[in-house]
């Protein structure tokens, strides 16, 4: 209220100083409403000349009006558009008609850039591989016209969620070392129809350079290796990148992480059938032992195989690899799978061909004692052995084993890998 008598004291006191005053201060205002807003209708007046906006070489619009700034001859496209839900992670480019893109700036909700390069004629723009799904993006992009004038867009979208995703699984786990002929195997639950795109999302980090290549066995494998053995002590890193990837229709993915391996020393081994000797190459030595391979009726497979595992002790029943009730072994010591169909490296106790003439059914196997001995030719080798490690066996009767049998890609050349 007092405030309000102040103001009114103070419209009192203007009053006195006369009518012409007052009028000074309304005509005031209406001067300053008039240079404020520019909206003379009559035009001509000095007043508006002077607020007119100038032209680039400093001349006063005609008329006295606001000049229109020009419009860029450059029109940005952005796919997916403004608001778009559930878009897919391959969905996104940007492109421009009558001009060249000078700034393309996509980052997720978190700030975080997406790697991206403008091609060579400036016409258009992708991200270097798939965004994650379910994530909210945003896209600032800029171009010029011929004449220089500029145009933006700023545009935002969001990523699908998957409904369905495949399960992924490997071979190998973190931080082991393996063999010199260790092959990555990588086994998918739901078959793979866009098998391009999944090898895109699997790569391989080697600290020596070494290049990998992945071959699929079906819908639902794919197995990767060098073109040579590994070269002992290299690093070996897996990076999975299979989230955004659609696998197949309306399927993603299931992992994003790094997965690291070391390759140890080189260790490869020759089961001759003929000469029923096993040669051994450890890091450039060589020692030779007495084995028996697979007879005659049951001749072991040739080629080149990979320790896939290892067992103190297994159970071995001829049932399991077809061949009826002939044996069941509950205790068959220091054993080596070199196949999936049931090839293996290992000592029998029940025995003594080795050296002499091939008396098993297919399996490479050596001197033993029940139980298992660390002592005995059976047992040095397979302390002496590893995941990874090559067993070639050679001069066999039984032709080359699948590639696809255990880890037996080495058996493919490179050309066809």
């Amino acid at each position: 209220m007092k405030t309000g008598k102040a103001a009114d004291a103070a419209i009192r006191t203007g009053y006195r100083y006369g009518r012409r005053g007052a009028m000074a201060l309304v005509m005031g205002g209406v001067l300053l409403l008039t240079a404020a807003c520019n909206d003379d209708k009559g035009g001509g007046s000095a007043d508006a000349a002077a607020t007119a906006p100038a032209d680039a070489n400093g001349t006063a619009a005609p008329g006295g009006g606001a000049a229109s700034p020009k419009a860029s001859a450059a029109v940005l496209a952005v796919e997916p558009k403004d608001g778009a839900q559930d878009v897919a992670p391959n969905a996104l480019k940007v492109s421009v008609s009558n001009g060249k893109l000078t700034t393309v700036e996509v980052t997720d909700k978190n700030g975080k850039p997406v790697e991206g390069a403008i091609t060579p004629d400036g016409s258009g723009w992708k991200p270097s591989g798939a965004l994650a799904v379910g994530m909210a993006y945003k896209v600032n992009a800029q171009a010029k016209d011929d004449a220089g004038l500029v145009s933006a867009s700023t545009t935002t979208f969001t990523t699908l969620t998957p409904g369905k995703t495949v399960a992924t699984n490997d071979n190998i786990s973190d931080g082991a070392t393996y063999g010199v002929g260790m092959i990555v195997s990588v086994n998918f639950s739901k078959d793979v129809k866009n098998k391009d795109a999944v090898l895109k999302g699997i790569t391989f980090e080697t600290s020596n350079g070494t290049a990998v290549k992945g071959h699929w066995f079906g819908d639902r494998r794919v197995d990767f290796r060098p073109e040579q053995y590994w070269a002992p002590g290299t690093k070996v890193t897996i990076k999975y990148r299979l989230k955004s990837v659609e696998v197949a229709p309306g399927v993603y993915g299931d992992v994003d992480k790094d997965e690291p391996f070391t390759v140890g020393r080189s260790m490869i081994s020759t089961a001759d059938a003929k000469t029923h000797q096993m040669t051994i190459e450890r890091d450039g030595k060589s020692t030779t032992v007495p084995v028996t391979l697979g007879a005659d009726a049951t001749p072991s497979w040739g080629g080149t195989m990979v320790i896939m595992e290892k067992e103190k002790v297994t159970r071995m029943n001829s049932q399991t690899v077809g061949l009826g009730g002939e044996y069941d072994i509950q205790d068959v010591p220091h054993a080596m799978r070199l196949t999936t169909s049931g090839t293996f490296v290992h000592g029998n106790y029940w025995a003594n061909p080795f050296g002499k003439t091939n008396a098993s059914h297919g399996c490479v196997s050596m001197q033993d004692v029940k139980g298992g001995s660390d002592a005995s030719v059976a047992g040095k080798f397979f302390n002496d052995s590893m995941v990874g490690d090559v067993v070639k066996i050679v001069n066999t009767k039984e032709k080359t084993v699948s590639p696809s049998n255990g880890l037996g890609g080495w058996n493919v050349s490179w050309a066809n890998w």
